[in-house]
């Protein structure tokens, strides 16, 4: 084994340095931390007012914690989005995943890290606003996106390293002079904060399909664990759960950084967006060299981010085909993203919004399930379960869509359920289509399936009946 596989005191889990759990988590919180995370908390501060602890709960919980269960489902089911998507059926299994990564890749994710990079940190500044200017741009991000991403062994050292400390940097700073400059106080809740906080924070958490990202992640966590040298098995498995957990904690706690500073800011309600409201605070707290930091805050994020996307995306497709290598699909992405990102935001948006709708509660439900199934792995192992709860979520996403495009016949197989009107409306249905395929696997017997989190258990067990029969 590799030095760099080996425990070492401090360690959070057996077989990782601390060293490379920093790194990876790092890796890890760049990844998932966009300019659209970057923009939602301060506007919930500035809503939520009086309410903003349990408005900001409600975030943490659908914006973090749903993310990082997403990559503990990846970690427990195998080693990629396919492991764990095969147990929905073989159709699902090859769809689901191609989905998720043409949405969160090429088709909406990827694009629009250079779409509102160019929005947020470029065009402010220097006014620019055609299509020349916006390609140029685009051509540069998403070029040294490509090189950053290039060489997978190397993206941990290059994001986890060198990049996300610089954007932790940039973003405390913000943080800390909003918080110590502004005086503004906590205002009366506005809108849905002032009825239901939490359920308001909830549904802006979700709004983040941050959990489609952690599914596409995983494979990413699992690789650069493999290339310091970790084994497979328990020590890859426990790595990848507590690496998805340090990079939550850091993302909670820059969000509650950010949502603070929409509470403090002067006049924070009178602005539109999050970005305008930092852009501000930024330049009210540090005068012009705010204003850069903010901009370098706005590209770091998007660009880590685009890293992140361009290298999960490609490693999933060069495994789907691996007539096709890494590198080449690494260059196919780039290019497409960078031809979408060109187009502008709303374009990237108006392609992606109906693909992102029709995956997001099959994603949920996948990962939930994941994570259920654990609990009565020694009762029964599911079968029926997976596959009744996702096809319901598969139905009910495909009926939302078709509502929202146009076909307004369909209204009445949803409109039945409660929170539809909150896009939430597939909850009940797939836990009714969850209790049923329960029973059946509890009362029928079917094809039994190990995970990496069993093989994971064996080995350990195998390891200490090997070492009570030693002599030693």
């Amino acid at each position: 084994m590799s030095s760099t596989a080996a425990a070492q005191p401090g360690s959070p889990t057996k077989g990782m340095t601390f060293g490379v759990f920093v790194a990876t988590s790092f890796m890890l919180f760049s990844m998932y931390f966009g300019a659209g995370n970057l923009i939602f908390p301060p506007m919930l501060g500035a809503e939520a007012g009086e309410a903003f602890t349990p408005a900001i709960l409600g975030f943490l919980l659908a914006g973090v914690a749903l993310p990082i269960l997403a990559i503990i489902a990846i970690a427990i089911s195998g080693a990629n989005m396919r492991d764990l998507a095969s147990r929905g059926g073989y159709l699902f299994g090859l769809i689901f995943p191609v989905l998720v990564y043409l949405s969160i890749g090429a088709f909406y994710a990827l694009p629009r890290t250079g779409a509102v990079s160019f929005s947020t940190a470029i065009q402010p500044v220097t006014g620019w606003d055609s299509t020349l200017a916006s390609g140029v741009f685009n051509f540069i991000f998403f070029a040294i996106a490509l090189a950053l991403a290039y060489n997978p062994t190397s993206i941990m050292n290059k994001l986890g390293k060198f990049l996300t400390p610089a954007l932790l940097v940039l973003l405390v700073v913000l943080i800390t002079m909003a918080y110590f400059k502004f005086t503004g106080v906590a205002q009366e809740s506005i809108d849905a904060y002032a009825t239901s906080p939490l359920a308001a924070g909830l549904l802006e958490g979700y709004l983040t399909m941050d959990a489609l990202a952690g599914l596409a992640f995983g494979i990413v966590v699992i690789s650069a664990l493999r290339y310091t040298g970790i084994p497979e098995g328990a020590a890859r498995v426990r790595g990848t759960i507590w690496c998805g957990i340090g990079a939550g904690v850091l993302l909670a706690v820059i969000y509650i950084g950010l949502g603070y500073t929409g509470i403090k800011m002067p006049d924070a309600r009178s602005f539109d967006d999050g970005a305008g409201l930092l852009a501000s605070a930024a330049g009210l707290a540090m005068g012009g060299i705010g204003q850069a930091i903010f901009g370098a805050i706005a590209l770091l994020a998007c660009m880590t981010t685009a890293v992140g996307l361009i290298a999960a995306t490609s490693e999933f497709f060069a495994l789907l085909m691996p007539g096709v290598n890494y590198k080449a699909w690494a260059i196919i992405f780039s290019l497409m993203s960078f031809g979408m990102a060109t187009m502008g935001l709303d374009t990237v948006l108006a392609i992606a919004a109906p693909v992102v709708t029709f995956i997001y509660p099959p994603a949920i439900t996948l990962i939930l399930i994941t994570l259920v199934e654990p609990v009565v792995h020694k009762k029964t192992s599911f079968y029926w379960t997976f596959r009744l709860s996702l096809w319901m979520a598969v139905i009910w996403s495909a009926l939302t869509v078709l509502i929202d495009l146009g076909f307004d016949a369909l209204s009445p197989l949803v409109s039945w359920a409660p929170m539809q009107d909150l896009s939430l409306g597939w909850i009940l249905p797939v836990l009714i289509a969850f209790i049923v395929g329960l029973v059946l696997d509890l009362t029928t017997k079917h094809p039994q399936h190990q995970t990496a989190l069993d093989k994971a258990i064996e080995e350990e067990h195998g390891t200490e009946e090997s070492a009570a029969a030693s002599p030693c």
